[in-house]
């Protein structure tokens, strides 16, 4: 255990709803689990030295947002319209000062514009073609949509088409689309050795979702939140119920307001979106250095490093 150095930890999430386990082939989780690690290490060796929270959950998702097999910058599903729109935030648990975009096309890593607005525009939440006007003055560089053409995501929506035109509309197509071709998400939470918390979030959203269409994931409060006081949370899965019930910053209150500890309030939040109908997951650090990492779906993607430095990484219950 370590003594003389002060607490701190990390954990992250590359989206609930995984690959059926009877479809994950070894070689396949060998590399969820290996991007899960750069992830971890990422965002581990900035804390280790003393670094921010900020800094490591930045590092740690941007790992994430340039690994295709994750719902997230270069791995973002397509819309409708077949483009890809990517959403990210990123908040600051000392200061309570949080930065989101959304409806991006031409930027590699979302959640380093999310800090940027954080930190430069006066504003929290930024979209679009302003957020990329924005993202170019201040030296971020375009990238051309192809850069997020990945196969396997483009067939993810071809087959959701196919699913809708065969069976009359989108009610059936669970049975046919697994939760990995539907949605995903990636995210960070950190707590410092100045006890500060942090935490971030990046998405492409949901395959063929409307363009234009905005989850959970830059949505301070409701799948990203983070205060000193309390928690650092990153949410994934049906955003459409995380906003509603403001999962973030639920769990935060209920830590704050009714004395809950960190596992209870995770819990008892997501089972709030579970009788709304909403699946998913979601990650959380305490001021304490407490974790807790409940999902409802088959699987989520997530890995933490525990007190003595050992990653660990899993992918089902």
């Amino acid at each position: 255990m370590q003594t003389n150095q002060k607490k701190f930890g990390l954990v992250i999430h590359g989206g609930a709803g995984t690959i059926e386990r009877s479809k994950m082939t070894q070689e396949g989780e060998r590399e969820y689990r290996a991007g899960l690690e750069r992830a971890l290490g990422a965002g581990y060796e900035i804390l280790k030295r003393g670094g921010s929270s900020l800094d490591a959950t930045e590092a740690a998702v941007r790992v994430l947002e340039d690994d295709p097999r994750f719902n997230a910058g270069k791995g973002a599903v397509f819309t409708s319209a077949g483009t890809n729109e990517l959403d990210a935030a990123i908040m600051d648990g000392r200061t309570l000062e949080a930065g989101a975009v959304a409806g991006l096309k031409h930027i590699k890593n979302p959640v380093s514009l999310a800090r940027l607005v954080m930190e430069k525009s006066g504003h929290v939440m930024m979209d679009g073609e302003g957020a990329e006007a924005f993202a170019k003055e201040n030296g971020i560089e375009l990238v051309d949509p192809k850069y997020f053409f990945t196969q396997e995501r483009w067939d993810a929506l071809q087959k959701i088409k196919a699913a809708e035109k065969s069976r009359g509309g989108s009610g059936e197509k669970k049975f046919i689309i697994t939760d990995q071709d539907r949605h995903g998400t990636v995210g960070a939470v950190a707590l410092d050795q100045q006890g500060n918390l942090a935490a971030a979030t990046s998405t492409g959203g949901t395959t063929n979702k409307r363009a234009g269409r905005i989850g959970d994931s830059p949505i301070i409060g409701g799948g990203t939140y983070a205060n000193n006081a309390t928690c650092a949370v990153s949410a994934t899965g049906d955003g459409e119920y995380f906003i509603r019930a403001t999962v973030a910053h639920d769990i935060s209150a209920l830590m704050e307001y009714r004395g809950m500890k960190l596992q209870e309030a995770a819990q008892t939040v997501l089972d709030k979106v579970a009788k709304l109908g909403g699946t998913g997951g979601l990650i959380a650090i305490d001021d304490k250095g407490n974790i807790a990492l409940p999902f409802n779906t088959s699987g989520m993607y997530r890995g933490h490093v525990d007190l003595d430095g050992k990653f660990v990484v899993e992918i089902y219950k």
